[in-house]
C-alpha cells in the first residue's frame, strides 16, 4: 500500500506543529537578574494562583525609609508550587504581612522571581525559586 503525498504532508505538518506548540509556550526567565536579590517587607494584596505562572502582589518596600510600592513576585506554575512541598492555593493570603526574597526584574520595575516568602505570624516560610522549581540549569 503507497501513502499519497497529500495524507505524508498532511502527516508531517501535523508533526511539526505538535512538537513546536509546546515549546513556544514556555518563556524563559531572563527578564530577572538571578545574580542579584532583592529582600522587601510588606503586606500580600492579591494572589493570582493561575497558571501558566502565580504570582503575589505585595505592597512593600526594600528599606525602612523607602516608601512602598506594589511589588509583583512571579513564580511557577501552582502545580510546580504544589508539587514543592507547602504551598496551597490559601498558603499565602491578602493581608499577610511578609518578608520577601526575589529576583529582580533587570529593567528596574518593582517586581521579581519569588525565592522565598515568610510570614512570620503563622511561622511559615516558602520557597518558590523557579529555575530550581522548572529545573533550569543555574549560571
Amino acid at each position: 500500500m503507497q501513502t499519497s503525498p497529500k495524507k505524508l504532508l498532511a502527516c508531517s505538518v501535523f508533526a511539526v506543529l505538535a512538537l513546536a506548540l509546546p515549546a513556544s509556550a514556555h518563556h524563559s526567565t531572563t527578564m530577572f537578574n538571578h545574580a542579584s536579590v532583592v529582600a522587601i517587607s510588606g503586606v500580600v494584596k492579591e494572589v493570582h494562583w493561575t497558571n501558566p505562572h502565580v504570582a503575589i502582589f505585595v505592597m512593600g518596600a526594600a528599606k525602612p525609609d523607602e516608601t512602598p510600592a506594589m511589588w509583583v513576585l512571579e513564580m511557577t506554575s501552582p502545580g510546580n508550587l504544589t508539587r514543592s512541598g507547602g504551598w496551597s492555593r490559601t498558603a499565602i493570603k491578602p493581608g499577610d504581612k511578609v518578608d520577601v526574597t526575589m529576583a529582580p526584574l533587570r529593567n528596574g520595575d518593582k517586581g521579581g522571581a519569588l525565592k522565598k516568602i515568610t510570614v512570620a505570624e503563622r511561622n511559615l516560610t516558602l520557597n518558590a525559586d523557579i529555575r530550581d522549581a522548572e529545573g533550569v540549569i543555574k549560571e
